[in-house]
């Protein structure tokens, strides 16, 4: 796989998003309240975040494509996208245990070479 391609970059900026305390106790919460989402009171409400800051987290979760925004009057209802998170678990995962062989190894020295530091 290419380092650059487009799915990869999008899970980066996915997971930069995530990776600040903040940005990551808002999504948790999100995720935990399901579909119906909250308010931006509600967030608040439970984390006790800055209108200011908690705005620009939100605004981070959103352009990184792990939340979705949606006005209701003159509130907004923030809610985890349930899909970009299952695509970036799959992502994380998709090559898990399947092994790794040196590019400049052949196969079978490699499997030999497993196979001498088990015993």
């Amino acid at each position: 796989m290419e380092i650059t391609d487009s799915h990869t970059t999008r899970h980066a900026r996915a997971l930069a998003a995530l990776g600040h305390d903040a940005r990551l106790a808002i999504f948790r919460l999100l995720v935990r309240a399901g579909e119906p989402g909250l308010t931006v009171g509600q967030i608040s409400e439970h984390l006790g975040f800055a209108a200011s800051t908690q705005a620009h987290h939100l605004r981070t979760l959103s352009q990184a494509g792990l939340i979705t925004q949606q006005k209701n009057g003159r509130e907004v209802i923030n809610r985890a996208d349930f899909d970009a998170m299952r695509a970036l678990t799959a992502f994380l995962t998709e090559e898990c245990c399947a092994g790794f062989v040196a590019a400049d190894t052949a196969p079978e020295v490699a499997v030999r070479d497993r196979l001498d530091t088990a015993r």
